[in-house]
């Protein structure tokens, strides 16, 4: 199996050239669109909440309303408490959703939108607050990642249901002024990786890769907080481009912890979204998520605790997936 690994970086790239392959084409596209450097990546939407009416549960239910699927809503404070026998928090959430119709109109364009679907927010209210807070990221941010227009029509309206969703579970509610600016990036924006398959035994070796990837994620730290089929959804709507996509929700419990402790909109980026797909007429499966810089460039970290724990998140991975695609 070959191997080759590429780091996409946030600067602006131009690749010249024609290639044969449609998704090499996608990769030229995607990269010759210019990135504008933004200044915030996470928004904060905060509520009064002394009468605890406001909960994940009730918050939940609003992002179902406003048509997302809910992949996962997870009460973190027990495993902080079991792990760490402690939290400083009085709720701590991580929360996962996307938009169904949305990524099959993205994906047909833009075959990376994986990293974002499903989007990762944090739910949280400090212990003896009386408000609640959701931390997600801006549509910008997201745009910024995976190299498409800012003002692409999808996107944008994606964002604009996530605010509606917001201001619909908590009326009173108002986006916060965040007191940091995003910083420059210290590495690549995205982990990518291709691995090359059989054309005759892709299946068999799709099996194997995953059941390696999700033991090897236990035994170093990782937890599995979600997966989703999307090329079972694309099915559904009669889009057969794929032979295979999957997107695991990954979390390292002591990042998240540690992170929150300073930035409890950390789960803006938590769990990371890790896709791997195989297009029909490519021998190539290709993996990506997006990397522990964002964490440090968007979030302006620069404690030395957050910096180790993410670290060793990065290193963790790229040593996992390298090692299965060698």
């Amino acid at each position: 199996m070959k191997f080759v690994i590429k780091g996409l970086v946030v600067a602006s790239l131009l690749i010249t050239g024609a290639m044969a392959k449609e998704s090499q084409k996608e990769v030229i596209k995607s990269a010759e669109v210019k990135v504008e450097k933004t200044t915030q990546d996470i928004q904060i939407f905060t509520s009064p909440n002394a009468d605890g009416k406001i909960t994940p549960a009730t918050i939940e239910e609003a992002f179902k309303k406003a048509g997302f699927f809910i992949s996962a809503n997870r009460d973190m404070n027990g495993p902080f408490k079991k792990q760490f026998k402690e939290t400083t928090f009085d709720v701590y959430n991580l929360f996962t959703f996307f938009s169904k119709e949305a990524t099959l109109t993205l994906v047909k364009e833009y075959p990376n939108v994986g990293m974002f679907s499903p989007m990762s927010m944090s739910i949280y209210t400090k212990k003896g607050d009386k408000k609640i807070s959701v931390a997600s990221l801006k549509p910008e941010a997201m745009a910024k990642i995976l190299k498409i227009p800012a003002d692409n029509e999808t996107l944008v309206k994606v964002g604009k249901m996530v605010k509606e969703a917001l201001k619909s579970a908590m009326p009173e509610g108002k986006f916060e002024t965040i007191p940091y600016t995003v910083q420059n990036p210290t590495g690549p924006l995205v982990s990518s990786y291709e691995m090359e398959m059989d054309p005759e035994e892709w299946e068999d070796e799709k099996e194997g890769f995953q059941m390696e990837f999700e033991g090897t994620l236990a035994t170093n730290g990782f937890v599995m907080a979600g997966f989703n089929d999307l090329n079972y959804d694309f099915d559904e709507s009669k889009y057969e481009a794929y032979d295979f996509y999957d997107v695991y929700s990954i979390c390292k419990l002591p990042v998240i912890y540690t992170v929150a402790k300073v930035r409890p909109e950390a789960g803006a980026y938590a769990p990371c979204s890790l896709y791997m797909y195989k297009k029909k007429g490519d021998n190539n499966m290709h993996l990506a998520f997006p990397s522990v810089y964002n964490w440090i460039s968007s979030m302006a970290i620069d404690d030395k605790d957050s910096l180790e724990v993410l670290n060793e998140a990065q290193e963790s991975m790229d040593k996992i997936l390298t090692g299965l695609i060698e």
